[in-house]
């Protein structure tokens, strides 16, 4: 009769260990990095919201200024209750408009389009970059 010989040797069963080990260390890692992307990601999207009380016509009169929510929202709506004039006074932002860019058609075609384009860069914990297009003529 044979000899049955073992089912996992000694060797086998260390590099299987260090195969799972490597494994499940970048496993771990990745899982740790999209953890942190999903958290980038949803207080992003807070911010944008709150941005969203900055982003008046009146803002492009601000060039490396930090104002106030309340400063900005003041003269367009009356707030009437004091706590909620202290939350609009705490969002605070600094304000970049850099200058204004005139889009014109490329020459010789045909197109006859003016429009004006402001970039608006919102400093902060989560620094932001927006758009003010106007269209002068079409």
């Amino acid at each position: 009769m044979r000899k049955l010989r073992p089912a996992f040797t000694i060797l086998e069963i260390l590099v299987s260990v260090v195969i799972i080990s490597v494994s499940i260390i970048y496993v771990l890692k990745l899982h740790t990095s999209n953890r942190e992307q999903i958290i980038y990601i949803s207080e992003r999207n807070k911010r944008a919201l709150s941005d969203s009380l900055f982003l008046t016509r009146k803002i492009l009169k601000y060039h490396k200024e930090t104002k106030s929510a309340y400063d900005l929202l003041s003269d367009d709506i009356k707030v009437d209750k004091d706590e909620s004039r202290q939350i609009l006074k705490k969002e605070m932002r600094s304000i970049y408009t850099p200058e204004e860019l005139l889009i014109l058609p490329p020459p010789n075609s045909g197109m006859s389009y003016e429009a004006r384009a402001n970039e608006v860069k919102l400093k902060g914990h989560h620094p932001s970059t927006y758009w003010h297009l106007k269209i002068v003529r079409f």
